[in-house]
């Protein structure tokens, strides 16, 4: 018995052994200046600015031998800025409260009050039945239009 290949891919390899480079090439490598050749398409994620400038910034924090953990310059200036902003802001409000006065203390006081009485005001209207809100109501009409009838 002779040795048979086990499929017909081996035959056609030992027969042509360099139809894996021909079959790799492109068609239009001919030179046929009537071709237009294609052109590799770009990754508009890798086109755009802010892509590059981060990579670039990556390639450099790895250079320095900086984690992808730590934060750019900028940024940590930034947030340090806000935090001590922050800080002033409460200890401004803290010293204000501490300055007041004894007669500006009063008036806040009476004007929480005042505040609060009214809210209680609104409260017991809404829990008035209905008829006596419409009632007040065309009591007030009655009179107005009395009065303009006198005038």
């Amino acid at each position: 018995l002779s040795c048979l290949p086990a499929s017909m891919y081996t035959e056609i390899q030992r027969e042509h052994p360099d139809s894996r480079n021909i079959l790799t090439h492109p068609d239009y490598i001919d030179g046929n200046p009537d071709l237009i050749k294609p052109k590799k398409l770009l990754n508009p994620v890798k086109a755009s600015k802010s892509h590059q400038e981060l990579h670039r910034e990556l390639l450099m924090n790895h250079k320095r031998g900086l984690g992808v953990e730590s934060k750019p310059e900028l940024q940590r200036v930034l947030e340090h800025r806000r935090r001590n902003q922050l800080f002033r802001q409460k200890k401004e409000e803290e010293e204000a409260k501490k300055l007041q006065s004894p007669f500006e203390k009063e008036l806040l006081k009476r004007h929480q009050r005042l505040d609060q009485l009214e809210k209680e005001q609104e409260k017991e209207e809404d829990h008035a039945p209905e008829f006596i809100k419409v009632k007040e109501n065309l009591r007030r009409t009655s009179t107005v239009t009395g009065e303009e009838k006198a005038a």
